[in-house]
């Protein structure tokens, strides 16, 4: 329902930092759940790090303790703080909003690249 756009991929040297920024444009209903995804070549898409409403986070294995999701109600936004990148990081990172009733968005996706 909504337009989803994404910002701050980029390429960065490992043990670098990046924050990407998504922010949800012409939302018409509550928006409830927002959260990160990532797919690298040759891998399925996963979870990366989701927060509800309230502000309860989930984060995957692999990015815990390096990542943090945080948003901003108020500007229908969600960022993720990305430190100590690894070139495991590298992937498409995707933006993906809940919208009650029941709609789900997603961003174009941005491009985190890692070198080593």
């Amino acid at each position: 329902q909504v337009r989803v756009v994404e910002s701050g991929g980029g390429l960065v040297q490992a043990g670098g930092s990046l924050r990407l920024s998504c922010a949800a444009f012409e939302k018409i209903f509550s928006i409830e759940d927002m959260g990160w995804y990532r797919q690298a070549p040759g891998k399925q898409r996963e979870l990366v790090a989701a927060i509800t409403r309230s502000g309860t986070t989930n984060y995957a294995d692999s990015v815990k303790g390096r990542f943090t999701i945080s948003r901003d109600n108020a500007k229908n936004t969600v960022y993720l703080q990305m430190n100590y990148l690894k070139p495991e990081d590298t992937a498409v990172y995707y933006c993906n909003v809940h919208e009650t009733p029941g709609f789900v968005s997603w961003g174009q996706g941005t491009q985190v690249t890692v070198s080593s």
